[in-house]
């Protein structure tokens, strides 16, 4: 599945994580960022046009594919803040500790193979007092549509670049040395396996 991934896959995360009702959710988190921001799994970029430049100091937005990064539209050096790509898995993380004022993750957890490594260095390079911001879809509480979740997910996985499509997001954040403190649930409009939503924010517990 060589060309699959380099070639084909990269354009189909993007553009289906370029649909509008998943954008309309990046607008309602990204905005609450501020100071110095690591981004997980940053993809081609498409949160930041919705940071907010009179909030954030910098950006480092980290990922495992420059093939989806190479997607992006604009250039990164134009934008109104400082910017850093690394091309790293959440599991490998190359800053220092307590250096991070807030920390992003948006559709991401979904895919990292280790999330119990992934955590661990997110809360090393966090500040004690920063904040980690989220919005995921995962595991609906609908018996139906979960079950749909588990039969699906095999090949799903295997198609998505890795996404799982029934991880239970709130446990994962918890179960990771976090607290959150605020959190909102819905069904985006789309397919329904993919479209439960968790957002909100979460400190170190």
């Amino acid at each position: 599945m060589g060309f699959y991934n380099k070639i084909i896959l990269p354009k189909v995360i993007d553009w289906t994580c370029g649909q509008s009702p998943t954008m309309k959710q990046r607008e309602k988190v990204i905005p609450q960022a501020s100071g110095d921001v690591l981004e997980i799994g940053i993809g081609s970029g498409l949160n930041l046009p919705f940071y907010d430049a009179t909030s954030v100091k910098s950006v480092i937005g980290i990922d495992p594919s420059p093939e989806i990064w190479k997607e992006r539209d604009g250039d990164p050096d134009n934008l109104p803040f400082q910017f850093r790509y690394i091309e790293t898995g959440a599991e490998d993380i190359p800053l220092g500790n307590n250096s991070m004022d807030t920390v992003v993750v948006t559709y991401s957890l979904c895919t990292i193979p280790d999330l119990a490594a992934a955590f661990s260095e997110i809360r090393r390079t966090l500040k004690p007092d920063g904040r980690l911001i989220f919005c995921e879809h995962g595991r609906a509480p609908d018996k139906a549509v979960a079950r749909w979740q588990n039969r699906l997910n095999p090949l799903w996985k295997r198609l998505g670049g890795g996404c799982n499509l029934n991880r239970d997001i709130p446990a994962i954040i918890t179960n990771n040395g976090f607290e959150i403190t605020r959190m909102q649930t819905m069904y985006i409009p789309g397919w329904k396996p993919a479209s439960f939503n968790f957002w909100g924010t979460a400190k170190i517990g």
